[in-house]
């Protein structure tokens, strides 16, 4: 398969192919099957956090007992090791400045 040129806005969970204002804080290539994986894991994201929210309505479970924020954490690092693997020079230079991934991971 192809490779494709994506931009991608972690913040929106935007994955596109078209360069416009606020959507390439990243730049990847990848196949469909990729995109298809990288939708997957912003999806995940996205119900985690939704999870988070409606935990944080629950005042006698703690924050660091919260299931939710630990999938949220999880699923976001998987998504940035999956950007950090496909994304060209800048994006991978950007996410080890962020220091969200661990040195064997870069």
């Amino acid at each position: 398969m192809d490779k494709q040129k994506y931009f991608i806005s972690v913040g929106e969970g935007e994955i596109s192919q078209v360069r416009y204002q606020n959507n390439d804080d990243f730049v990847i290539y990848a196949t469909e099957d990729e995109i298809t994986l990288l939708r997957s894991k912003f999806e995940d994201m996205h119900e985690s956090s939704f999870d988070s929210f409606k935990r944080a309505h629950i005042p006698f479970m703690p924050y660091h007992n919260d299931e939710a924020n630990d999938m949220y954490d999880n699923t976001m690092t998987e998504a940035f090791q999956l950007l950090y693997d496909l994304g060209d020079e800048k994006t991978k230079n950007h996410i080890q400045t962020m220091g969200i991934l661990s040195d064997k991971h870069l």
